[in-house]
């Protein structure tokens, strides 16, 4: 497919669901690889209940069930709006047999507001463009939830993945006028378990090129002195993820962390080597303990970052067959070769999780939440790359209509020309 300037392939596994593989930019005519393949790689739902009817809800919807056969088929107007293209997925039955999910994977393109604007008060000139974004996006049912999987591109060359909740809580029985310990009331006698969603994105990175790096940054303050005689200056930490026993990371949101992902063999025109950043979203951590059977068989959720160098048999955070292995597998397996992982073949593992303590306006059917992170470039372009969107004409100027820098009235125009 090929959007604005994203060139990429639209794929699905039967486990999977949706996966992007090859997506590139084209920047003045060459095309510079991003991701080689991107995908969901596990899901797990552990609930915090030691009630005996609640204590077992601990799911791999993805490595027990199988993401991709469980997707809907989309309908126009409902799940997707706009100009819409429907991809069909394909799979297999218990018999070996085709199975065909119409209409299982939406594309289109949507409206996202402001891109960059700017006001020059001086000659009281406005420019403005709008942001647009491509959207590819499907739906699982899993039981009693649903989950809405959506990969964005972006004109300033950013990628958002976010995941929406919603469906029905899976609830528990309550005598009249009791408490529940460990869920909130939601109807009479009926209360909702606490319990916690957590996900893994398996990113194949290619920024321009097989060859990456990743590097934790930092924000740190300078020690009051001759560096910082006011106690204002700060400055970015920048540490080298250099093996994989250096790579299990957590997010830390009070430093402003974030990973960059980077090409030492591609300078730009300003001498920077070429990066992506992956930026967290909101983001928790599983609070079953050691000795449950959620620490023994999800160990990829307790961290958040991962990193590990490519195998192509490595491609789930929990494993192969998380029901049925009986010590940690996936992603502490992986990691155990100790690989060096500085300019070589890297696949960044990100999870991130939902903490889901139960409302009455959850009932009878939950608002949708959003989770997710993104990728934004950092030094991968030598200027904002959406300097070339249509021009926007300002709606209204100080409560009127819109003027060019002479104070002259400008006919107003469409968002894309």
């Amino acid at each position: 497919m090929s959007w604005q300037n994203w060139r990429l392939r639209v794929g699905y596994t039967p486990r999977e669901g949706l996966v992007l593989h090859q997506v590139g930019y084209e920047d003045r005519g060459r095309l510079r690889p991003v991701l080689y393949r991107a995908s969901l790689s596990e899901m797990y739902i552990p609930y915090g209940d030691p009630a005996p009817t609640h204590r077992i809800k601990n799911v791999f919807d993805e490595g027990e069930y199988g993401v991709g056969m469980l997707l809907n088929p989309l309908t126009l107007g409902c799940d997707c709006l706009g100009e819409i293209f429907y991809f069909d997925a394909t799979a297999n039955d218990q018999d070996g047999g085709p199975v065909t999910i119409p209409n299982a994977i939406c594309m289109h393109e949507e409206d996202y507001g402001i891109s960059w604007k700017h006001t020059d008060f001086r000659t009281e000139k406005v420019e403005v463009r709008r942001s647009r974004r491509l959207v590819i996006s499907c739906v699982a049912t899993v039981g009693n939830y649903e989950y809405g999987f959506f990969w964005y591109l972006y004109t300033d060359g950013s990628i958002q993945y976010e995941v929406k909740l919603t469906g029905v809580l899976s609830t528990g029985a309550l005598a009249d006028g009791a408490e529940p310990r460990h869920g909130v009331v939601v109807a009479p006698g009926l209360y909702g378990p606490h319990h916690q969603h957590f996900f893994n994105v398996r990113l194949d990175m290619q920024v321009d090129g097989e060859r990456n790096s990743v590097y934790e940054v930092d924000a740190a303050a300078v020690p009051l002195g001759p560096d910082n005689p006011y106690g204002n200056a700060w400055v970015t930490k920048k540490t080298l993820l250099g093996r994989e026993s250096e790579a299990r990371r957590l997010i830390d949101p009070l430093i402003a962390r974030v990973w960059y992902v980077v090409n030492p063999n591609e300078i730009t025109e300003l001498g920077q080597p070429t990066a992506y950043k992956l930026m967290p979203g909101d983001n928790v951590l599983p609070l079953q303990q050691e000795g449950s059977q959620a620490f023994a068989r999800a160990q990829f959720a307790y961290k958040h970052l991962w990193v590990t160098r490519f195998d192509p048999h490595e491609r789930y955070a929990a494993g192969d067959y998380p029901n049925q292995h009986g010590s940690p597998g996936g992603l502490l397996e992986y990691q155990k070769a100790d690989r060096p992982l500085e300019n070589e073949d890297v696949v960044v593992w990100y999870s991130f999780g939902a903490h889901h303590v139960v409302r009455p306006e959850d009932w009878p059917v939950m608002p949708a939440t959003y989770i997710g992170f993104t990728l934004k470039p950092v030094g991968f372009f030598d200027g904002n790359p959406a300097l070339d969107m249509p021009r926007s004409v300002a709606a209204c100027h100080n409560g009127a209509g819109a003027h060019d820098g002479a104070g002259h009235a400008v006919p107003q125009r469409g968002v894309a020309e």
